[in-house]
């Protein structure tokens, strides 16, 4: 007798003969950073069972761990309303060749990876044919639309959270849900954190060359003086938050600069495409800032803009994953956020969240500043800086970031490929 594919699991799991075998799973990602996140979900499945076949979609990392593609990853890449709109048909056309596939295989499972719009519907019909269905990244169900959690049901048997307080209303509405918690606890180097500043600050002067002549400069030009403090500047990682943002923190910067001439700023971008902007707005503002601002960028590092954070004295940044980045890098931070007019008047009534910070969710208290809309004027982001920038402010909110890392490391040690396992053996 063969050895069974479960023959892997810790001694504590219960021996379970599998269903089917060998196993196959359908697994859909649509974009690269589901591909990142599915890659490991499947990793951790290939160590815990000797035999699974993946069938699905998703990108380089995911096909690196044995994912056969139905299609290219590309054609679920949609962003934007009238993008996916125009985009509709084809999306259609990918829907139907996806379940064309599951059931000429016989899945015995369906993992989908974060796009619910597209994975839930996927789910949906996969589970009224008796599919176990798992969605992989919880719809934002905790902050609006929360009737949304009726067609979640009808579409999965588990759904595997990032984040703890995502978990109540799965519970309010009986339905089965585990937090596994964000890649990023993961990922984060623990260096970033154990590293001492100033061996840090060397090591990345020394590795990208537009901070090495950006600090070689002070040499040259006695004019520039020394350096008080060190303020990493973050627009956004999509160019629309760029240029909704980035006028308004180049003004606080120069308003900061007036106030103290020895800081100094530094902007870390995904890529040279973005860092051309960057520069092009940067080019407009007055010559002493210019002289305190460096645009960087280095693609071939993955953690390139966490590496520029843990350089700094205080992260000035646009809301989104970037804070959760600089909560479990134990940077004090000041966090901003506009958008259109209409969009965010529709967004104050939608929303049924106090905060927008990660760490404020995280801590359901104001650990850290925001900023957002009318508040985030240049006068208000310069004072707040210039606040939090003092000693003692700094090390209140980085006793608080770093207990609230503690709490959710705590609350998120459940393994993903554990968690669907047991579910699916003891469905």
């Amino acid at each position: 007798m063969t050895n069974p594919p479960y023959q892997n699991l810790p001694a504590n799991t219960v021996a379970v003969m599998p269903k089917y075998r060998p196993l196959v799973i359908g697994i859909v990602a649509g974009e690269v950073s589901g591909d990142v996140l599915g890659a490991d979900f499947m990793r951790q499945m290939n160590n815990l069972c000797t035999d699974i076949v993946w069938v699905g979609v998703g990108g380089h990392q995911m096909q690196t761990e044995g994912l056969t593609s139905i299609l290219d990853m590309s054609r679920l890449s949609v962003m934007g309303l009238l993008e996916v709109l125009s985009h509709l048909p084809d999306l259609f056309r990918a829907k139907d060749e996806i379940l064309q596939v599951f059931f000429e295989q016989k899945i015995d499972m369906f993992i989908g990876i974060d796009a619910p719009d597209f994975n839930l519907r996927l789910g949906k019909v996969l589970k009224s044919r008796g599919v176990f269905s798992v969605q992989y990244v919880s719809p934002s169900i905790w902050a609006w639309r929360e009737n949304r959690i009726h067609n979640i049901k009808k579409a999965t048997d588990l759904v595997l959270c990032l984040f703890p307080f995502e978990l109540a209303v799965y519970q309010k509405h009986n339905h089965a849900a585990v937090c596994v918690g964000h890649p990023l606890l993961k990922s984060i180097d623990n260096r970033l954190l154990t590293t001492s500043m100033l061996k840090k600050r060397l090591g990345m002067v020394w590795q990208n060359h537009e901070l090495r002549q950006f600090f070689a400069g002070f040499d040259k030009n006695p004019n520039k003086g020394e350096m008080s403090y060190l303020i990493a500047v973050m627009p956004g990682s999509r160019r629309g938050e760029i240029e909704a943002m980035l006028p308004k923190l180049l003004a606080s910067m120069y308003q900061l600069y007036l106030t103290d001439n020895q800081l100094c700023f530094v902007i870390p971008t995904v890529n040279q495409n973005y860092k051309s902007i960057v520069e092009q707005y940067l080019q407009n503002e007055p010559n002493e800032l210019q002289d305190r601002v460096v645009v960087c960028c280095d693609e071939t590092i993955a953690d390139f803009s966490q590496r520029i954070m843990a350089i700094s004295d205080l992260v000035l940044l646009a809301s989104g994953t970037a804070t959760l980045e600089a909560m479990l890098l134990n940077r004090p931070m000041v966090v901003i956020y506009s958008m259109k007019p209409m969009t965010y008047w529709l967004a104050k009534r939608l929303l049924k969240i106090e905060y927008v910070a990660l760490p404020n969710i995280l801590a359901n208290k104001a650990i850290v500043p925001e900023l957002i809309q009318d508040d985030a004027t240049p006068d208000n982001i310069r004072r707040t800086v210039t606040q939090n920038l003092a000693t003692d402010t700094a090390k209140n909110q980085q006793t608080n970031l770093a207990n609230t890392s503690a709490w959710l490391r705590q609350q998120s040690n459940t393994s993903p490929a554990m968690a669907v396992l047991n579910a699916w053996l003891f469905s």
